[in-house]
Parts: structure tokens; C-alpha cells; sequence
């Protein structure tokens, strides 16, 4: 563990607290252009399994080793699972880019017919969780990560968030960051996992980002596709993770 912070701190990230591990289930991409479906999810329902894990398989139920610690957060700002000093900021912010469009946090996928009772960073988690239970029948992908309904619900629970906490910019980082977590950032960025399967790790998770192929993981499923080219992906991980 040691070792772990010590690589961690090169890169200029500190994890000052880590996640129990879960198993990450595809999100819909972005809010203004695409559905709250995605392949493994309707496995999922199918198989009636809660948790599917599209990284099964290698240690336990998740291709990545479990961290050792949960973190719980009952504030409205919360404490931030693990700070970082700009690259984890800018892999964030490319996502949004693949995904929430031009509103970011207060992003709702917009085949949406009846909206939140107000934008989503004003609303607490259980006003969102009413929303999405008094309008079923239409996409509620929300935030600037565009979580769906199943993967929020699980994030809130692994991350033991209050119900009663804002869906406010910080928690929406700190949900995103499990996800990236899930994807293997910690093994990024200790070079124990190359950075065209830790992007690839990603786009299983974020529909509008593309994989080595230059499509969507889940293309042509529920009008899905990639809103940024395998190209410019690469080359702004390439600018946030150098060398």
C-alpha cells in the first residue's frame, strides 16, 4: 500500500481514501443525445442479477483488486473521496464532454419528457430518487456523468450516502470517481495497466466515449455512439497522463 501511495503521488494524485470494490454497470451517454440503456443492462434485468460487472471475471466478482476502505459521507458538500490536483479533474471533465454536453451538472437526458422538480444540483438524492420513481416509462440519465437510475442507486449505497445529501457538484465527482475507480485509475496510474485498456475500461462505463475500434462500446444499441473520436480521446488522455 505503501508502494501504491508513492506511485500515486508522482502522478500528483492522492487517494486519501479508497473504495470497498463494486461492479460498474454501463451509463448512458450524453444527456442530450442518447438513452439510459446499454447491453449489459438489460443482461442484467434479464438475468435478474443486481450487480453485473462488466470487468468479472479475474479477482472475485471485478477484474480490480478491492480497496481496502469505505468511505461514508452524510454532509451536503461531503468529504471528498480522495483529492486530486488536476488530472483526475481533467479525466472528469473529458468525460462530461463525451456525455452531459454544455449543462453539465445540471444535464438530464433529454428524451426526458417530465423534468426534475428542479435542476439536479439543487435537488437532494432522495427528490431525485422520487423523480425517477413518479416517471417511469422515460430515460432519467442526470448529471453531468449521466447516471442512470441502477448505477446511482448502487454508487449511493457503496458510497453510504445520505438520502437527504444535495446532488450537488461535489457528490456528483465523488460518484464519478468510484466509477473511475472501478475502471482501474488506482492501476493506471501505478503502471499496472496500460492506458489503452484503462480507456477502453472506460468507455464499457461511459457510452459516449469510444473504445480502440473508434465506436461506442454499446454502438447501434438504443441509438448509441461514440460523441468523440478514438483520436481526440487518446490524445487528451495522452495530455493528462503523460509519459
Amino acid at each position: 500500500m505503501e508502494r501504491m501511495w508513492g506511485l500515486l503521488a508522482c502522478v500528483g494524485l492522492c487517494l486519501q481514501a479508497a473504495f470497498a470494490s463494486a461492479e460498474a454497470l454501463p451509463m448512458a451517454a450524453r444527456g442530450s443525445l442518447l438513452t439510459e440503456r446499454a447491453p449489459l443492462f438489460v443482461q442484467a434485468r434479464a438475468s435478474a442479477s443486481h450487480s453485473p460487472s462488466l470487468f468479472a471475471g479475474k479477482n472475485g466478482n471485478s477484474l480490480f483488486r478491492p480497496m481496502p476502505v469505505s468511505i461514508r459521507v452524510t454532509s451536503g458538500l461531503g468529504a471528498m473521496p480522495f483529492h486530486d490536483l488536476g488530472p483526475v479533474g481533467q479525466l472528469r471533465a473529458l468525460i462530461a464532454q463525451a456525455e452531459a454536453g454544455a449543462k453539465g451538472y445540471d444535464a438530464v437526458q433529454y428524451g426526458a419528457d417530465i423534468l426534475p422538480s428542479g435542476p439536479p444540483t439543487t435537488l437532494t438524492i432522495a427528490q431525485i430518487y422520487a423523480w425517477i420513481d413518479d416517471t417511469p416509462g422515460q430515460p432519467h440519465a442526470i448529471g453531468r456523468y449521466q447516471f442512470i437510475p441502477p448505477t446511482l442507486r448502487r454508487l449511493v449505497r457503496r458510497m453510504g450516502l445520505n438520502h437527504e445529501v444535495r446532488f450537488s457538484p461535489q457528490v456528483q465527482d465523488q460518484l464519478a470517481n468510484l466509477l473511475l475507480y472501478e475502471a482501474g485509475l488506482h492501476q493506471f496510474l501505478a503502471g499496472d495497466l496500460d492506458r489503452q485498456t484503462f480507456m477502453n475500461n472506460l468507455a464499457k462505463i461511459w457510452a459516449g466515449l469510444p473504445n480502440d475500434t473508434g465506436q461506442s462500446h454499446y454502438h447501434g444499441f438504443a441509438g448509441n455512439k461514440a460523441t468523440m473520436t478514438w483520436v481526440y480521446f487518446d490524445a487528451q488522455m495522452a495530455r493528462i497522463f503523460p509519459g
